[in-house]
């Protein structure tokens, strides 16, 4: 089963379309649960779902139910739950719950985006570099998220630590779509925050970036998303598995390849889910900030779990 991600690459993509190369199509009865949010790192989820793509590589007899989430920690508890069975999702969440599992209950299967994650400051805030975040009160969008754990281990490169470690920094975590409004009133100083709500804070609350997270990684490239699956599921049922994500190969091409017409789907979907559009400028600059993918970026998952142990989310250091 843990060759599933390299069968993904074998995919045809033609005429922003797919051909399957699965041998047998997943069998008629089958259904899938899937969770991913509404944000521009999960845009395969976001275009693939909207275009049919999935639906269409998975056939008739499979049945796809779709659920939204803010964060990825709410994630692994319904994966956990066996509420859903394959997910979009930042590094940390997919790495604590294979850790807590002892290695049993979820498998990474693909990667989905590369960077597209930022931290960004009311500009009135007087934050100019990371040693003004002394004091400060930051928001991520969840306990132990992969932006959480970024802005932990953020502060104590630069020699600082959160309120809650002795320091002297709050983090906040606080779903995605609320950030903007402790921002507005003046309530936090800045966000850890995943596209496009860091563009978002930047366009229609006028902050700054302080740190595009690009800049932390070899190449600018480090994981944002990517694709976990329940083992039990992928066990039963690898041939759905396998479909979903040459689907999710045809998707990728179809976004670099179409970018404008990727972002107008994509906003459509956001609009759908959230209630609101983002503006040309949030989605231009969001775009720009990150690159679909299917490379899972091993090197900065690796980091990222380490990170995560030392921001006390591992209780040991993972292997």
């Amino acid at each position: 089963m843990r060759r599933l991600a390299t069968i993904a690459i074998l995919a045809t993509v033609v005429a922003g379309s797919f051909v399957t190369t699965s041998e047998s199509a997943p069998p008629a009865g089958s259904k899938i649960r899937v969770g991913y949010f509404p944000n521009l790192t999960h845009a395969q989820a976001l275009a693939g779902l909207s275009r049919g793509d999935f639906a269409k590589a998975l056939g008739p007899g499979v049945t796809i139910e779709s659920t939204v989430f803010n964060a990825g920690p709410s994630v692994i508890e319904a994966m956990f739950a066996k509420r859903i069975d394959l997910a979009y999702i930042g590094p940390n969440p997919a790495i604590n719950g294979y850790v807590q599992s002892s290695g049993k209950a979820i498998r990474i299967v693909a990667g989905a985006t590369s960077a597209g994650a930022s931290l960004v400051v009311r500009a009135d805030a007087g934050i100019k570099g990371p040693a003004d975040l002394a004091g400060k009160r930051l928001a991520t969008p969840q306990l132990g998220n992969t932006q959480d754990v970024a802005l932990r281990a953020y502060l104590a490169r630069n020699h600082l630590k959160p309120r809650e470690k002795g320091g002297t920094v709050d983090v906040i975590p606080t779903p995605n779509a609320q950030i903007i409004d402790l921002i507005n009133s003046k309530q936090i100083q800045g966000a850890w925050v995943p596209e496009p709500w860091a563009s978002r804070l930047v366009v229609d609350a006028g902050c700054t970036v302080l740190l595009d997270e690009r800049e932390l990684w070899p190449n600018g490239d480090f994981v944002t998303a990517h694709i976990i699956v329940r083992t039990d599921y992928l066990d039963a049922h690898p041939d759905v598995v396998r479909a979903w994500l040459d689907a999710h190969v045809a998707v990728t091409q179809w976004l670099l390849d179409n970018p404008a017409e990727a972002q107008r789907v994509i906003n459509a979907e956001v609009e759908k889910l959230t209630g609101k559009p983002m503006s040309d400028a949030v989605l231009s600059a969001a775009w720009s900030h990150m690159r679909p993918t299917w490379d899972p970026i091993a090197p900065s998952l690796v980091a990222s779990a380490e990170a995560a142990h030392a921001a006390g989310f591992l209780r040991e250091k993972p292997d």
